[in-house]
């Protein structure tokens, strides 16, 4: 018989211990209260008080009502947390990303849409690891500054475009972003106007930020619902997904099968997928990913290239309208640096410290994803005596915490300035980075996303006013301010002057495009 003191012994108390401990932990765990929330119905919970749009503004008003930066939602029978301030996703999904990483099953948007390949609905695990060290490769801070001079010549285009038809200004805003991301990911031209990859990007993706909303589809709460026939009263949603299902394959094979076409024929422009395709094509020992891999990043890159830069630019717009001063404080911060005599470039982004705090700015008053998207509990947790429940979904209330009085004092008031303190960066308040997600699954092409709205901005500044356009009578035509509702936001039409800021801005802007390589 064993002795006390014999090592088997010790390490079977040590492991009885354990166990007692794990057990004792989970039961007082259940015994914690849910965070607060509104009141429930039975069986269907909080189903019918989520409403079809703009659902962080009343997470926000949530967050006040009960006092809590934390709300627990039931979607018939599926929890739901919101997390409304910048301590609390802090503090879960990134201090505690390990269990907060995953990605929930939106059956409408991943399985009848097809949107399985897109690298932020990919299940944590080996294959998002796959993805993001893909994309990490191309698109870290270090790399994507190689992407510099495809943002400079982009922006050029878009200035004479501008000089020449104004009043289109949206369209012109998509097609730069369309010819960089497709330079970039895909070593394609695209066509100057009309061009089927931009249009194609921009059908898919409005319809993937309408789907990709918790709650909205029932088939998300009741997988078992897309088994239904396509024909039975209700199942709508399943001829509308049979539609969009089109648009989210054409952005996976379409602009991949033509760079794979010329990587084969030994033309292929230099860019993400042709680059990775020739790695695959001469190494001699198997690397870490296969060509799937590379067409559906290549495509993820698309999608989040596509609408995120058209969105911000256009938020840009509106905040020129509704802020002159601003404007005119970033001008003569570039005509200062730059004497009027070149367009801006990255060298003067140092020396230009307003204009960057205006960027930042844009990005935090009406940012383009205000309600993040969402993230997967794996397992019970616990926080500040609250029990999250395993298999909650998690969002990162975006808006509310770019919004919090706190941290942003007159918070829906456009004010450059409070980035700044003696007209220097004010390391003081935060970065807008809320914006971009949360955790590990923040946006990994956010540094070539904020360096292309950079040098645009600076660019339009440098020679372009905006202002509020008149109709026929001489009467100004304000602006809404209002937004579309989704996973993704932008500013509904609306209608300004941009006009060149002299004849020595129309001369740089034909100058500078006559020396730009092409795209």
């Amino acid at each position: 018989m064993p002795s006390l003191e014999s090592p088997s012994t010790i390490l079977c108390i040590l492991i009885l211990v354990a166990s007692l401990y794990v057990l004792v932990s989970r039961t007082s765990r259940r015994r914690l209260p849910l965070p607060p929330g509104p009141p429930q119905l039975p069986l269907l919970g909080n189903i019918f008080d989520v409403p079809s749009t703009s659902q962080w503004k009343t997470y926000a008003q949530w967050s006040k009502k009960y006092n809590s930066d934390i709300i627990y939602l039931n979607l018939a029978g599926t929890s739901v947390i919101v997390l409304s301030s910048l301590e609390a996703t802090d503090a879960l999904l990134e201090k505690r990303s390990s269990i907060y990483s995953d990605r929930p099953d939106v059956t409408m948007v991943k399985e009848l849409m097809g949107w399985y390949f897109n690298t932020g609905l990919i299940k944590y695990g080996d294959e998002w690891r796959t993805h993001r060290r893909l994309f990490n490769k191309s698109f870290n801070i270090q790399a994507a500054r190689n992407y510099e001079p495809h943002e400079v010549v982009g922006s050029h285009m878009l200035l004479k475009r501008l000089l020449h038809t104004p009043e289109i200004f949206l369209p012109h805003f998509r097609q730069m972003a369309g010819e960089i991301i497709m330079s970039v990911a895909y070593g394609i031209n695209v066509l100057p106007s009309d061009d089927p990859y931009i249009t194609l990007a921009r059908k898919a993706v409005y319809t993937f930020s309408i789907a990709f909303v918790p709650g909205l589809y029932l088939v998300d709460t009741f997988p078992i619902l897309k088994h239904i026939p396509r024909w039975l009263p209700g199942a709508g949603f399943k001829r509308q997904a049979e539609e969009w299902l089109k648009l989210s394959q054409g952005m996976l094979e379409t602009p991949f099968a033509e760079t794979k076409r010329q990587v084969e024929a030994g033309r292929a422009r230099a860019s993400f997928a042709a680059d990775s395709l020739q790695a695959l094509k001469d190494s001699e020992n198997e690397l870490y990913y296969q060509e799937r891999h590379v067409k559906e990043v290549a495509a993820t890159m698309f999608v989040g290239g596509a609408d995120t830069t058209v969105s911000s630019l256009s938020t840009f717009v509106l905040a020129m309208l509704a802020n002159p001063e601003a404007q005119k404080k970033a001008q003569e911060e570039i005509d200062f640096i730059t004497g009027g005599k070149y367009l801006p470039t990255f060298n003067d982004k140092a020396a230009m410290p307003y204009v960057s705090a205006l960027v930042k700015e844009v990005m935090r008053w009406e940012n383009v994803s205000p309600a993040a998207a969402p993230h997967l509990l794996i397992t019970d947790d616990e926080y500040r005596g609250y029990r999250l429940p395993a298999g909650s979904i998690v969002i990162g209330n975006a808006w509310a915490i770019l919004h919090d009085e706190a941290m942003y004092p007159d918070p829906y008031a456009f004010k450059p300035e409070r980035f700044l303190l003696n007209g220097k960066p004010n390391p003081a308040v935060k970065t807008p980075e809320a914006a971009f997600g949360f955790g590990r699954r923040m946006c990994p092409g956010r540094h070539m996303a904020l360096s292309s709205i950079w040098i645009t901005v600076a660019s339009i500044l440098a020679t372009f006013d905006i202002t509020k356009a008149v109709d026929e009578e001489g009467n100004i035509i304000e602006p809404s301010y209002d937004y579309t509702s989704g996973l993704l936001c932008a500013p509904t039409p609306f209608k300004c002057s941009i006009t060149p800021r002299s004849q020595d801005a129309v001369a740089l802007i034909e100058a500078a495009v006559s020396e730009d390589l092409p795209l």
